[in-house]
């Protein structure tokens, strides 16, 4: 279910003397599958681009397309829209509201018509996907720890089986373990055929995780590639405001003093054969 953006511009308060662009004509695809970073400065347009993704925000000019529905066609209709691509906002859980978790899960659901046993078994998968045990459905979402209160907000997105899921920092504020055990979760829903699209201003997370990174900047899309390409325009990101992933920073020291080190290598696990190897022939040379 590939999402096409074509030309996309938005523009706030558009005419007005506080006229602002937000996008500056956007183009990019999202295929199947994939596991996008998108990653930018404050302001520099992400979030308003994600919003386009499932129809919140319209474009003031250009089009997108998800899975063949062109978004700005008036007989489009929204709610598939919103049922095929999922977004989960920044601090997700600030927007819980029902008495228990079960409902709160199941919110969304039951705004597209789903009820009875089949909204029950679409609450229960959701929650065991993200790992919240049975018992804490009838908790209230109040009573559970931050990481579990996102687990909670990320389950009603779930719950519309959505073949696109678009997170706005979705580690941002947890403890390390809240972290790593959200991470997974990515990961899983990844591995699974779940389309994931994360903005993120940490180039740790990105590099973990994503196969695809754009970087905007100054509402363009700047940069598009591999995480070892767009990781590897480090002079071009320190200009945008934006650091490297620690991996990435690591493999810059070494290049600098003599260090035979692919630009594109971003990674520890990239980096410790090489240390390795120059080891073992320091050692053999010793010898």
């Amino acid at each position: 279910m590939p999402i096409v953006l074509e030309e996309l511009s938005h523009v706030y308060m558009e005419g007005s003397p506080f006229e602002s662009v937000a996008l500056d004509k956007v183009s990019l695809t999202i295929e199947d599958g994939e596991f996008v970073g998108l990653i930018g400065h404050t302001g520099s347009g992400k979030s308003t681009l994600v919003q386009h993704l499932n129809g919140l925000l319209k474009p003031t000019s250009g089009k997108i397309t998800v899975d063949g529905l062109d978004l700005s066609d008036k007989e489009t209709d929204m709610r598939e829209v919103r049922r095929r691509v999922g977004l989960v906002f920044q601090y997700p859980e600030y927007q819980l509201f029902e008495e228990t978790v079960r409902k709160d899960i199941a919110f969304g659901p039951g705004n597209l018509g789903i009820n009875g046993e089949d909204l029950e078994a679409r609450v229960r998968l959701a929650a065991a996907q993200v790992g919240l045990e049975e018992e804490l459905l009838d908790k209230s979402p109040f009573e559970l720890s931050g990481g579990q209160k996102r687990r909670v907000a990320i389950a009603g997105v779930l719950a519309m089986q959505p073949k696109v899921l678009v997170l706005d920092e979705p580690t941002a504020g947890l403890d390390p373990k809240g972290r790593e055990e959200l991470i997974d979760l990515m990961r899983s829903l990844n591995a699974s055929g779940v389309t994931l699209v994360m903005v993120s201003h940490s180039m740790n997370d990105v590099a973990r995780l994503c196969s695809r990174v754009l970087v905007m900047n100054h509402g363009r899309l700047a940069l598009s590639g591999s995480a070892g390409e767009v990781f590897s325009h480090g002079k071009e990101l320190k200009e945008m405001g934006l650091g490297l992933p620690d991996g990435a920073r690591l493999a810059a020291l070494l290049r600098a003093q003599g260090w035979a080190i692919p630009d594109t290598v971003y990674k520890f696990d990239q980096i410790e054969p090489l240390i390795e190897q120059r080891l073992l022939k320091g050692g053999r040379q010793e010898c």
